[in-house]
Formats: structure tokens, C-alpha cells, sequence
């Protein structure tokens, strides 16, 4: 069952996500919605599922205390799509 969802987004940020949606041929709402369901998916990866490779890399090298890793990963992928 579909609903209704409101949002109040940039508006630079809603036309930069229509073009993207347009060049792939799908709905914004479509977007949306797959994005929302990766993120709430309950079938996350455990450190079982990492590969030994993966692994031996854990703990290899330290962030700064002030890393934002949320507005990297934003900044790489606006980088990479839009």
C-alpha cells in the first residue's frame, strides 16, 4: 500500500535528483522509497560476512576525532552522481 509522503528539501538539491532520476528512467518517489528500504534493511552485514581479506585491514589506520564520515560519504557520491 502506497502512501503519501511530504518532504522539505533544498530546492537545488530536488532538481539535481529529478535529473538523476529522468536519466535513469525512474520515478523520484522510486529513488526515494529503494534508498529508504537499503537503509532500514534488517539484513546488515556482520564482521562474519567480511572476507579474510577485509579483515586484516580492520583496525589498520585511525579517523580524526572531528571526521564527519556521513558528509564524506554525501560529498563522494553527490561527486559521483550529480
Amino acid at each position: 500500500m502506497n502512501t503519501k509522503l511530504t518532504l522539505t528539501i533544498e530546492k537545488s538539491v530536488i532538481e539535481k535528483a529529478k535529473k538523476y532520476a529522468h536519466k535513469r528512467e525512474r520515478s523520484l518517489s522510486d529513488l526515494i522509497e529503494n534508498y529508504l528500504k537499503a537503509l532500514t534493511n534488517d539484513d546488515s552485514k556482520n564482521e562474519n560476512d567480511l572476507t579474510p581479506t577485509v579483515k586484516s585491514l580492520k583496525g589498520s589506520f585511525s579517523m580524526p576525532k572531528n571526521f564527519d564520515y556521513k558528509k564524506e560519504l554525501t560529498d563522494r557520491l553527490s561527486e559521483k552522481y550529480l
